[in-house]
């Protein structure tokens, strides 16, 4: 079973995507998921990009090494060590944060970069070329949204919403194991049409998240 506190560490928006994932891969997902979590908030809570840069070091020499040690304490780590995929993936998630320690305003790459690292992570998770394209490009279309969301300032913000529109939002199909990604890039979805300023759950958005856990779309 999942650890109850690594569930409750996901912002609600995916704490509710994850609840319609298959006990195969509940627990991969929630990795990913929790591992995104813990970077997003190192980089919200470092007041300097060089205390930030050194949290992220310890995080890619922990991924590289290929599990965690189990005396940490840290049901991440041990969420981690079952990851079934290359290890490379999450440190390239690493990496995609790194780049936003940069001064204000960030490039519009940073945000790319990190869309794209994150994306790439949901596609490591299905083993075939059409999954795969359509997992990277739904993951970072929902990544885009997601970092838009989170930016104050105005120009960043600006940025990313545009690089975000850009995309190619048309459903497509994924494995019934990444179902909590189609809820997730359709509730993305939904905010990018509407211009919401930032993620929640009203009853519209609900309503939505219900019908793409139950069918896929």
């Amino acid at each position: 079973m999942p650890p109850a506190d690594l569930i409750e560490s996901l912002p609600p928006l995916q704490r509710l995507a994850l609840s319609y994932a298959p006990a195969s891969t509940r627990q991969p997902l929630l990795a990913l998921l929790a591992l995104d979590t813990r970077l997003g908030g190192i980089l919200r809570a470092s007041r300097e990009p060089m205390l930030a840069q050194l949290r992220f070091a310890w995080w890619r020499e922990q991924l590289a090494a290929g599990s965690g040690p189990a005396s940490t304490g840290d049901p991440l780590l041990a969420a981690l060590n079952a990851w079934p995929a290359a290890h490379s993936v999450l440190s390239g998630l690493v990496e995609g944060w790194e780049g936003m320690t940069g001064d204000a305003p960030l490039p519009a790459s940073a945000f790319l970069s990190l869309a794209e690292a994150r994306g790439a992570a949901f596609a490591a998770l299905v083993d075939t070329p059409e999954a795969s394209a359509a997992a990277l490009r739904m993951g970072r279309n929902w990544a885009l949204a997601d970092i838009a969301s989170g930016l104050s300032n105005p120009q960043e913000r600006a940025a990313a919403l545009e690089l975000a529109r850009a995309q190619d939002w048309r459903w497509a199909r994924l494995p019934r194991r990444l179902r909590p990604l189609a809820v997730l890039h359709g509730l993305a979805a939904r905010r990018i049409m509407h211009d919401v300023q930032a993620p929640h759950l009203s009853p519209a958005a609900m309503l939505t998240a219900v019908r793409i856990g139950l069918l896929g779309r």
